[in-house]
């Protein structure tokens, strides 16, 4: 078949036109740029000490309620091991003993996350709501 010099050509295969779809992928961008601004992501605000500036003289009338986490996630309390589950009692004792005393955790290097959350929680539940991080054990 032969084609004239000034005839228009015809093509033998359709063409699909593509706007429409990149329409929809356009608003579909903005729509997720607009929903991911308003998404707030849930934690725990924790500042852990500077471990190059000495820590202030401690104050003799306000001593801390020390609680230490060693690396196989035992909790010592005034020099004794103490369960998991005695933790709130031992702080209500010793808060009960000096109320303004705060509660410093100083948890080990290698300790998990979920001891240091559990003494936390149990000193809120004792009514210590002045609950500090203390510098981590080697």
């Amino acid at each position: 078949m032969r084609r004239r010099l000034g005839a228009p050509q015809e093509d033998d295969e359709s063409s699909i036109d593509l706007t429409p779809m990149l329409d929809v992928v356009f608003i579909m961008l903005i729509f997720f740029i607009v929903t991911a601004t308003f998404i707030k992501e849930v934690g725990l605000d924790l500042n852990s000490p500077d471990p190059n500036k000495t820590p202030p003289p401690p104050d003799p009338d306000k001593q801390s309620i020390v609680v230490k986490i060693t690396n196989r996630d035992r909790i010592v309390i005034a020099q004794r091991d103490v369960d998991w589950r005695s933790v709130r009692a031992n702080i209500e004792r010793l808060h009960a003993e000096n109320p303004e005393a705060p509660v410093v955790v100083v948890p080990h290097a290698d300790s998990s996350t979920g001891a240091l959350i559990h003494i936390m929680d149990s000193a809120r539940q004792a009514g210590v709501y002045d609950v500090k991080l203390g510098n981590m054990a080697e």
